[in-house]
């Protein structure tokens, strides 16, 4: 097992299988804990940064990184990564209303292309404004 998966699996038993068993929303962890508790040399704190906010972690866990305070580095034992749970309704929620939205962007297309397109349908409509104003 690679270190990086071992620290993975070391923080979803330590830190998320917790959070969620109490029902938490958020949770956070801070790198230099994982690198005591682990036993890891200070060396390693560098490894544990980047196993705690891979897209693995986060998705394995349905977990959203929600900030990352510490140092500009972000590579320090100081630097805490806040995560919520992510339910999967709201993910589908989130995804039907972005596809409604796609749905509604597209409802015109049909139309604008019998005149040429957006910019042609405008160009005749300010035209037949002027026009009108004009014979007035």
């Amino acid at each position: 097992m690679k270190q990086a998966d071992r620290i993975r699996t070391y923080a979803k038993e330590k830190y998320v299988s917790p959070a969620r068993g109490q029902r938490e929303s958020r949770f956070s962890i801070r790198a230099g804990d994982v690198v005591r508790e682990m036993k890891l040399g200070w060396g390693r704190t560098p490894a544990v940064c980047s196993a705690l906010k891979t897209r693995q972690f986060l998705e394995e866990n349905a977990l959203r990184l929600t900030s990352s305070t510490g140092p500009a580095s972000g590579q320090t034992t100081t630097v805490t990564y806040t995560y919520e749970f992510v339910s999967k309704e709201k993910d589908d929620k989130e995804a039907d209303r972005q596809d409604a939205w796609n749905r509604l962007r597209g409802a015109l297309k049909d139309v604008f292309a019998e005149y040429g397109g957006g910019e042609a349908y405008l160009r005749t409509e300010r035209a037949s404004f002027r026009d009108k104003d004009d014979r007035e």
